[in-house]
């Protein structure tokens, strides 16, 4: 069994272990969903502030985005609707290992786009003082822990479908 396996090998979880996880799963959609509604529904939202106030080693990927208007449209909509399906998709239990990877990438990219690293200052201020570990990185984790111990399929809406055997590898 290696450490990313899919499943664990008796394939059953207690009942606290499932609750708690489908909860975790449930409260992680609901922010993506609710981050996603905000954004969209704010005509005015862009990331282009939290784009060209990156530091570290990628804030020039990060500034070049926001800079470039057809770039900055695209991520954008991208963000917005990444969120909101990510969201869904993790309160439904609908294929969610794949939201599960999409919510981890898109987290990644807000983490190194403003780590909390020392020295590195921005404009936009943040919810609290941080060092090394953001609530990004802390939500990253969990994600993460529920791609290793995946619960859709015993409550959500991937349980219709792996038994129907179309989702066997996602």
């Amino acid at each position: 069994m290696g450490l990313f396996a899919n499943k664990r090998q008796d394939g059953n979880y207690s009942m606290s272990q499932l609750f708690f996880l489908v909860v975790l799963r449930v409260f992680i959609g609901w922010h993506f969903l609710y981050e996603g509604i905000t954004k969209l529904v704010n005509p005015d939202w862009t990331a282009y502030g939290f784009l060209n106030d990156s530091g570290w080693v990628f804030s020039g990927i990060f500034q070049n985005m926001a800079n470039n208007p057809g770039t900055l449209k695209v991520v954008d909509f991208l963000n917005i609707w990444g969120l909101i399906l990510i969201g869904f998709s993790l309160i439904l239990g609908f294929l969610s290992r794949p939201a599960i990877l999409g919510g981890i990438l898109l987290l990644a990219m807000y983490y190194l786009s403003q780590p909390p690293f020392v020295g590195i200052e921005y404009a936009i201020p943040s919810e609290g003082k941080y060092l090394w570990v953001n609530k990004n990185l802390i939500e990253l984790a969990a994600l993460a822990v529920l791609f290793v111990f995946p619960t859709s399929r015993k409550i959500g809406l991937d349980r219709f479908i792996f038994r129907a055997g179309i989702e066997e590898n996602l």
